[in-house]
């Protein structure tokens, strides 16, 4: 299994250190994160291969995990965790307001993404460090709710 990330300035291969990606979540410059001074609102962690699959090639059979993040310094942070690369595909949304799901926010790269989908930046942290710990599973200090089960429209296209 391989891990890669893209968050502010570190590139994979491998993760950050929870020490340094704390300071995003909690301290100056949060709650403006990772975009304050990048320009960049995303981050992604990647496992490539879990489940015994990492001597597979992507597409054919390789398995693999991405927690997704955007943040916005109003709304907190979007996460989705998607497991793919076997049927079926399982994606999953953080769990904020839902009665603001037909509200959208966009993205420095101009995408929609749903308001109702956002958490505080402090319960982010705690998602973000349990995957880490957990090595990819599902964290279970948020709630989430699965992209399957919300409305259609919920993630407009740009």
């Amino acid at each position: 299994m391989k891990k890669d990330a893209y968050f502010h300035r570190f590139y994979g291969p491998g993760w950050p250190s929870l020490a340094y990606l704390k300071p995003f979540f909690f301290s100056p410059p949060a709650p403006h994160g990772w975009f304050h001074n990048s320009g960049n609102d995303s981050a992604t962690l990647d496992l490539l291969g879990v489940d015994g699959t990492d001597d597979l090639p992507a597409g054919a059979g390789r398995i693999d995990i991405r927690l997704s993040l955007w943040g916005n310094p109003d709304l907190g942070v979007l996460l989705i965790y998607s497991k793919f690369g076997k049927a079926p595909r399982e994606d999953y949304s953080s769990m904020g307001d839902l009665t603001r799901l037909k509200e959208w926010v966009r993205t420095t790269h101009d995408d929609p993404m749903p308001v109702g989908l956002f958490i505080p930046f402090d319960q982010a942290w705690l998602a973000v460090k349990e995957f880490i710990e957990t090595e990819g599973q599902l964290p279970k200090s948020i709630e989430w709710v699965r992209n399957r089960d919300l409305p259609n429209g919920t993630f407009p296209d740009p």
